[in-house]
């Protein structure tokens, strides 16, 4: 099949994700026919090192022969089946997998098929769980500045990104932000961790002057839609004593930040911290099927445990814990095992970081940045739509990339070689010499 032909009936049928649609007159859709390892490849043979992992989902490589045997496998069993009152084995085993993995004490999955969903079960749950403990008033939540947690509308009323929210704000229940830790924001001479914890500082504040807070979310160690705002781990640590403190949820969305995607499998570990909820979606299942799952404290669960059916939380997603799903997340945490994979990442990590050296000392390039396998730098460009130029730029030089504004950022597959790298370090440093 030539490109043109899938590229004129998608644009025909397709209303495509988080896009204006009538940018596509000008900037062509990327037709994909299959994909192997970090690469993607069009119907005419040309190919896409995928820097962004599909949307930060696919760990392991597009068909990944180990995860496509265990999805096989399942297919020949059960491909799916209710999960209210009837369950199965591979929803059993990865919730009792997770159990294991998570911080102590999150021992109860409910599960969805996207990060949005899960937060609005928690967000649900937390309410929920105040309710059910006499304390309906407890509705309000708190989420940081510039922070993202999906467009549905629960999750858009603690997203604060303008361009998602804007347009549905008369739909939205008004929740507070505070002053994001981005490290990139401390005052000269000011270290990470002095700021992370002014900033907490800046929360307690105002936990201190407001009793109806239910939950404080927030994506551990880095902000992904804010530009991979990175920050240090002593906030997350004071958050967790403040949250016990004023008796307020801690949420922590790991959707993006989970599966080892900041260097240890979930980035709560680097702040020795145990969230109420955890947050899990992307690359649970390696970037195959949609899945996503809320991790709950057994303290949370007993809350809704009782004879009363209100009291129980109702609520449901058609495909919830599905089958194939689930299978395809269990060989994702099998490979994490069987390959070492967080050892093998550090050693991934150091060598790009070396390699890096020409683009770090760029004389246009600002913050470089990196934690476990996500890196990140600002461009100084004077493009009047840098992000767009990039991206078609990368195209033309066998990269996906997709820019957030003038923050250009690496979140490529785990399996991702030396070889690669290089490519994408040295065609990226080439983007940039054409666009400062």
């Amino acid at each position: 099949m030539p490109n043109a032909d899938l590229l004129a009936r998608s644009l025909s049928s397709v209303w495509h994700p988080c896009t204006q649609m009538k940018r596509h007159e000008a900037l062509p859709l990327v037709p994909i026919a299959r994909g192997e390892g970090v690469w993607l490849y069009d119907f005419e043979g040309r190919r896409y090192l995928d820097a962004v992992s599909s949307w930060w989902v696919n760990l392991f490589g597009h068909c990944n022969l180990r995860i496509n045997a265990a999805i096989t496998e399942q297919l020949g069993k059960l491909e799916h089946v209710m999960l209210a009152g009837f369950t199965h084995e591979p929803v059993v085993q990865l919730s009792e997998r997770l159990a294991q993995l998570a911080p102590a004490g999150l021992g109860h999955c409910f599960y969805a098929s996207d990060g949005a969903s899960a937060t609005e079960i928690a967000l649900k749950m937390s309410a929920h769980y105040w309710r059910n403990l006499g304390k309906p008033q407890k509705t309000g939540f708190i989420s940081l500045q510039n922070s993202y947690h999906g467009e549905t509308l629960g999750a858009l009323s603690v997203t604060d990104v303008a361009l998602f929210r804007d347009a549905y704000g008369a739909l939205l229940k008004q929740n507070a932000t505070v002053a994001s830790p981005d490290w990139r924001n401390a005052e000269a001479g000011e270290s990470a961790a002095d700021y992370a914890l002014r900033c907490a500082d800046m929360l307690e504040a105002h936990l201190r002057q407001h009793h109806d807070i239910a939950a404080f979310i927030v994506e551990p160690l880095v902000q992904g839609a804010a530009g991979m705002a990175m920050y240090h781990p002593a906030y997350l640590q004071r958050v967790g004593e403040l949250c016990s403190q004023y008796g307020v949820h801690f949420i922590a969305d790991e959707i993006a930040v989970g599966m080892g995607r900041t260097g240890t499998m979930f980035a709560c570990e680097q702040a020795d911290i145990r969230p109420d909820f955890l947050l899990l979606s992307k690359g649970i299942s390696g970037g195959y099927l949609p899945l996503s799952v809320v991790m709950a404290t057994d303290e949370i669960y007993r809350a809704f445990y009782a004879d009363e059916a209100a009291r129980g939380f109702l609520h449901s997603h058609s495909y919830t814990g599905n089958p194939l799903a689930c299978r395809a997340a269990l060989a994702t945490l099998d490979i994490f095992v069987q390959d070492d994979v967080l050892s093998a990442n550090r050693r991934k990590a150091a060598y790009l970081n070396r390699i890096a050296a020409p683009l770090r000392e760029h004389p246009r390039v600002r913050n470089f940045r990196n934690i476990g396998m996500i890196w990140a730098f600002e461009v100084e460009s004077q493009h009047p739509d840098f992000a767009q130029r990039c991206f078609a730029l990368a195209l033309q030089r066998e990269l996906l990339l997709r820019p957030m504004g003038n923050t250009v950022y690496f979140m490529p597959p785990y399996v991702i070689g030396e070889e690669e790298m290089q490519i994408l370090v040295t065609r990226t440093l080439d983007i940039v010499e054409v666009l400062a």
